[in-house]
């Protein structure tokens, strides 16, 4: 498949455009001296050798990708012009997320929370796609996307609140831990259902696009496990056919094993993506429905920049949907109720770790340019961690939210049912409510 370098995108709007990428032997002869068919489903050449089409007639879809391992730009046309300042902002928001999700796990163990997700190996994706977004543009997360969070000036005390689900959650504790968001950052509250966001996703760009001189567009983030989904074909098709200025940013966590043949197999949770699906990973969809689409080095933060500034560029300037598939790895475990060395070797997330880090990458070019240093590094690693610890002990301090927060906020005026709960409610805890630690939580 020949393809240009650098932020180009694969357009492929119809099968006449990607049989022309199809290398000259897996195509079958054209007949009628081209003569093209006018179906209303497809134009394409009249054939007269039959030949089935599969994953392995296609070339796989290139990554593109910017900075070395050891942080060198491998071509100086592809590295983006970020100012100083923010390329470091970006570099400290990565560490204040690893510092957290260090810390955070670790106060799941020790049972001060109920559950917490890291974010290793998928810093580079957060905080370059992050970096190329405008204030304006509207992000729907699914639940490890906490840098994104953070790079918007989500602080660690709401998060941590929220994480501790006290008086002062902005879900007043209706939310399971790390289900973050924050309207006045453009964030939609984080659901737990896998590519629920998906068609909501789109159904914003679409309300976007129908506004006079729109500026914005919508970016949403899924995973492995969401591309197995009905919402996720639904999202792709109503996305394209309506021409809607969203950005579907698909997080790859694959196998290193598979790797070298340019072949993702990531997980959801513990199911590889072998048993998910067949074919050139969830990019290939894109041009088979009309995606414009990219697949990059989600290790690689410049270039996840790149793509997803491009990105921007296409939904805003054309009200076109782009797909994005961003290849990177979960050192971390799925979450705090699983354990992946059932299912993944120890030498494996090690590799990865140490060879592939997102950070590290992003530190050496950083280091490279002359921004940073191991005695900047340090002082930022302290003062991150600092942070968190004090943070978390004031948050578990914190009173829960009153008990009558379970049941308001959800309708504008409360309906009977509820009413009637409330009451028995009241009533029970007037009785029995010494047996209560009513102390713990808010009083009207």
């Amino acid at each position: 498949m020949a393809l240009k370098t650098g932020a180009s995108f694969v357009r492929l709007n119809s099968l006449r455009q990607a049989v022309r990428l199809l290398s000259t032997h897996t195509r079958p002869e054209i007949q009628n001296g081209g003569k093209q068919a006018g179906f209303p489903g497809a134009k394409a050449a009249y054939v007269t050798q039959m030949k089935f089409l599969n994953e392995n007639s296609y070339e796989p879809i290139p990554i593109y990708r910017v900075m070395e391992n050891n942080g060198e730009i491998i071509d100086k046309r592809e590295e983006p012009n970020i100012e100083n300042e923010t390329l470091v902002s970006m570099y400290k928001t990565m560490v204040q997320l690893s510092q957290m999700d260090k810390i955070m796990y670790e106060s799941q163990r020790q049972g001060r929370i109920s559950f917490y997700m890291t974010n290793y190996g998928e810093e580079g994706v957060q905080l370059g796609s992050a970096a190329a977004l405008l204030p304006q543009d509207l992000c729907y997360l699914q639940y490890r996307e906490a840098g994104v969070l953070l790079y918007r000036g989500v602080t660690v005390t709401e998060m941590i609140n929220q994480c501790y689900g006290n008086c002062e959650d902005p879900s007043k504790g209706r939310q399971m831990p790390v289900h973050y968001g924050s309207s006045q950052r453009n964030i939609v509250t984080i659901s737990s259902p896998l590519a629920t966001q998906m068609p909501q996703a789109v159904g914003s760009a679409y309300a976007f696009k129908r506004m006079p001189n729109n500026d914005r567009c919508v970016i949403c983030y899924f995973g492995e496990g969401a591309a197995s989904e009905g919402d996720a074909h639904a999202a792709f098709n109503f996305a394209a056919t309506l021409d809607c200025p969203v950005i579907l940013l698909w997080c790859v966590l694959f196998s290193s094993q598979i790797l070298r043949q340019v072949r993702n197999n990531g997980y959801a949770i513990s199911t590889p993506s072998s048993e998910q699906y067949r074919g050139d990973g969830i990019g290939a969809r894109g041009p088979a429905m009309g995606l414009h689409t990219l697949r990059v080095d989600g290790t690689d933060t410049l270039a996840v920049y790149n793509a997803v500034r491009s990105a921007r560029d296409i939904a805003v300037g054309q009200n076109k949907p782009v797909l994005i598939e961003a290849m990177c790895y979960r050192v971390g475990h799925h979450s705090t109720s699983d354990d992946s060395s059932a299912y993944r070797s120890l030498e494996e997330i090690d590799k990865w770790n140490k060879e592939e880090s997102p950070i590290s990458k992003f530190k050496s070019y950083l280091e490279r340019r002359g921004l940073w240093d191991d005695e900047a590094d340090k002082a930022c690693q302290k003062e991150a961690r600092s942070t968190v610890l004090k943070t978390m002990q004031e948050a578990e301090k914190k009173k829960k939210p009153h008990w009558k927060e379970m049941l308001e906020d959800v309708y504008y005026d409360m309906p009977p049912n509820l009413q009637k709960q409330m009451r028995e409610m009241e009533n029970h805890l007037k009785k029995y409510g010494e047996h209560y630690p009513l102390n713990q939580y808010q009083s009207e």
